[in-house]
């Protein structure tokens, strides 16, 4: 059995990889989202990621659709105990931004889409510059007492706001964010390299990267003449244009050979060893492509290979 991690503060105990739920509902139907939910779990997975907006971008869609695939998952297999769920507020249609109504509505609706009376982990999507952070805060803290959220988690915040969040609630004696979710990967480090991951470190934040896999450019499907059947095809094919992208593929290619691991799982190892890294979140549309993600939990880089990972990526 594959040692959990202890993310931060929050409380929480996490398999080392993140299911991104993402897919499900858009790209893997109701069927195939719960083959992927069972092979992640049948490999000692506990860590599901999601979003209230989760996928109203797709024709037909309106929101909700992963959620209420990952409560109907929860709901056939009796497991709510054992996974830890993830979601956010603030990019829903109909519940934009994060005022404290609508941070107290969007909870209330991921609740009941997920079918559970609590979320374990429960992050704002993308700040809202418009409201205040003691107002944030506050409501968040209020889900936290009410007993429907168990830790507090942001994503796409900045250095100078998460540090204003996490003053106001240690003033104030309210519970504050204890997980990041950076945008973070081996091509795109800057995203989180910086004032906000100092502001982590500081802070004692557990950070859980997504985009890990920079939209399946880090599994080393894309490569010079192919052509990838995947709705994300388009952005993940940019990064073989730069000497960057390709200078991290070599490298990826060389470990992964002697290893004799998957290219994904190296690029998700390297990421997993960084400075507050707890789980990088990974996305899986069909259960061929669980295996090479919950195999990073069995595969620690050498300082040599992360280093030349390092260096490649800068």
């Amino acid at each position: 059995m594959t040692s959990l991690r202890t993310l931060g503060r929050s409380g929480l105990d996490v398999f080392p990889l993140a299911l991104g739920g993402n897919v499900f509902g858009w790209t893997a139907d109701r069927d195939q989202s719960f083959a992927v939910l069972d092979a992640y779990a049948a490999a000692g997975g506990n860590f599901v990621d999601t979003a209230d907006t989760y996928s109203s971008w797709a024709p037909g869609n309106e929101g909700g659709e992963s959620e209420t695939v990952i409560g109907e998952w929860l709901a056939a297999r009796g497991n709510r105990a054992d996974v830890v769920v993830a979601t956010k507020v603030g990019a829903h249609p109909r519940f934009k931004g994060l005022s404290a109504t609508t941070i107290k509505a969007g909870a209330e609706e991921s609740l009941r889409r997920l079918g559970t009376d609590h979320i374990d982990l429960y992050y704002t999507h993308f700040d809202d510059p418009a409201v205040p952070v003691e107002e944030i805060v506050v409501a968040l803290d209020q889900l936290v007492k009410d007993g429907k959220v168990r830790a507090l988690g942001a994503s796409n915040l900045s250095a100078e706001r998460l540090r204003a969040s996490l003053d106001f609630a240690e003033s104030e004696g309210l519970t504050g964010y204890t997980v990041l979710q950076p945008h973070y990967n081996l091509v795109s480090r800057d995203t989180y390299e910086g004032a906000l991951a100092d502001e982590a470190g500081r802070a004692g934040l557990a950070a859980v990267p997504y985009y890990a896999l920079a939209s399946g450019f880090l599994t080393g499907k894309y490569r010079p003449g192919t052509t990838v059947d995947s709705a994300r095809a388009q952005g993940a094919g940019k990064h073989l244009e730069t000497g960057r992208g390709r200078g991290v593929l070599a490298a990826l290619d060389r470990i992964a050979g002697a290893r004799g691991a998957e290219v994904a799982t190296v690029a998700l190892a390297w990421l997993a060893a960084q400075p507050t890294v707890v789980a990088p979140i990974a996305s899986a549309r069909t259960v061929e492509q669980v295996p090479a993600l919950v195999a990073v939990a069995g595969l620690e880089l050498t300082a040599a290979e992360l280093d030349e990972l390092t260096a490649a990526s800068a």
